[in-house]
């Protein structure tokens, strides 16, 4: 019986793109799929002539690998995880290792974790990032989980991994469910990070009237500098494709965006952890309200209105626009190193925030030029409780702020919606101001709720109630 060095369950299109990459890395592979056809259609097409050995069981899959056996799922996440992993389970012994490579919930890979630890297999959850193209050539890689897996998977992951300066974007992660848990954030960054550039698009383009040739000119002239990234720069690519008739190809395209999940547990976890996590969620509700197509167009009729052509400076406001976007790209990132850092305190996880930045330097859909910036931040103050308390980035909001209240408020003016570039603006606006209205908030739940306040004036702690009638306060404790 051939020995591969590694197996992979699952041969979608991320699954095989693995594949090959394992290949050309001169790993040899063991293949196997639920439909068992697809093993022999991907050794008869894009993996034939390579070393890949195709299989027809789970028993004959395991059997080709070498001990200790690592095998990578690539199944949808959910249900098919948990059916694979009581499957595999019977075929495996002590310091085996199943990666799950899909994008599964963290609570998840914890819970399958403490299911096939006791059995000595070594359990890790992989956020992969980088999409077809990415599985490809070099995607980022997050793994977690039982960290006694790192020693052996760690030269396979490493190997195939995007590399930036030739560091390879996979490093460990952390314990449990640490390794998706970091996916679930990088996902939720990228609903924002689309947010953001599609509001940007609309308002150059409803606000202005300029035409989609000009737009592309503008991303890709952006791509050059501080908003360099991969989806600036595949948003100026995509602008260029025309129909048959010239028009641009994005004009037919139906504005309901779908999802499938990743930005909504982001959402959720904020929640569960009180992080005010509010750019990603706007993205994530974007998406929501773009699904309510007939509604929106039986509303347009309704609250329609004449809007005037632009009649200023065209200029100054594609400037401004242009640091709206930067502004809110920073708040965005912010906002998921705040909650990865919430986490980490909630969990017992022991996070490297610098090395999360490494990670999402190449190959993955967020990749940007200022991660090298989080990564110089958290080199001098690994304690940094908050980008916006770094040097950097201080200055960065600084001199955008200007231009970013311009562009808000002109999308006000024009009823262009911008959830997006308000909300990143209204979390900044709360996080620098030193008082805020929730001691009328405060007093209101003591009101009708008896719920207790503190004082200015006292300890940190300490809690008093007064019975509004009649204004007599008493200390609580």
């Amino acid at each position: 019986m051939q020995q591969a060095d590694i197996g992979l369950i699952g041969l979608a299109v991320m699954g095989q793109n693995l594949v090959l990459n394992l290949n050309d890395h001169g790993f040899k592979v063991a293949v196997f799929n639920r439909t068992v056809s697809k093993v022999d259609d991907f050794l008869n097409g894009p993996a034939k002539g390579t070393a890949v050995i195709g299989t027809h069981s789970l028993e004959q899959f395991v059997k080709t690998l070498k001990t200790p056996r690592i095998i990578l799922l690539m199944v949808k996440a959910g249900a098919a995880v948990d059916q694979f992993v009581q499957q595999l389970v019977k075929y495996l012994q002590p310091h085996d290792v199943i990666i799950d490579g899909g994008n599964s919930q963290f609570s998840d890979t914890l819970r399958r974790l403490q299911e096939v630890t006791p059995l000595g297999i070594l359990y890790v959850g992989a956020g992969i990032s980088g999409g077809e193209s990415g599985a490809r050539f070099g995607p980022a890689i997050m793994p977690g989980g039982n960290s006694q897996a790192w020693p052996t998977i760690q030269p396979i992951l490493q190997a195939i991994a995007a590399k930036v300066e030739g560091e390879p974007c996979c490093q460990w992660v952390g314990d449990s469910g640490a390794g998706h848990y970091v996916k679930m954030v990088h996902n939720g960054i990228e609903y924002g990070d689309m947010q953001l550039i599609a509001e940007a698009y609309h308002l150059l383009r409803e606000g202005l009237g300029l035409p989609v040739d000009q737009l592309q000119h503008l991303f890709s002239d952006w791509n050059q500098g501080v908003l360099q990234s991969y989806l600036i720069d595949i948003t100026s690519h995509l602008l260029k494709v025309k129909e048959p008739d010239g028009t641009p190809r994005v004009n037919q395209i139906l504005d309901v965006a779908e999802q499938k999940g990743t930005g909504q547990w982001t959402g959720v976890e904020a929640l569960e952890l009180r992080i005010p996590v509010t750019l990603i969620t706007e993205a994530v509700f974007a998406r929501c309200l773009s699904g309510m197509k007939n509604e929106r167009e039986a509303a347009s009729k309704l609250y329609s209105s004449q809007r005037k052509p632009f009649q200023g400076d065209r200029e100054a406001v594609i400037t401004a626009v242009h640091e709206a976007l930067y502004a809110s790209k920073i708040i965005s990132y912010t906002q998921g190193y705040m909650l990865m850092r919430q986490a980490a305190q909630q969990y017992g996880w022991q996070l490297r925030y610098g090395d999360i930045a490494m990670i999402w330097r190449g190959g993955c859909i967020i990749r940007s030029r200022f991660l090298n910036n989080i990564k110089q931040a958290f080199d001098k103050n690994p304690e940094l409780p908050n980008l916006l308390l770094d040097d950097f980035f201080i200055n960065e909001i600084k001199k955008a702020e200007t231009g970013w209240r311009k562009a808000v408020m002109l999308a006000i003016e024009l009823g262009i919606p911008t959830p997006a570039f308000s909300s990143a603006l209204a979390f900044y606006d709360g996080y620098r101001c030193e008082r805020l209205p929730a001691n009328l908030l405060q007093a209101q739940r003591d009101y009708f709720g008896a719920h207790t306040y503190e004082r200015i004036d006292q300890p940190r702690g300490t809690f008093f109630h007064t019975e509004w009638a009649t204004g007599q306060e008493e200390k609580v404790s």
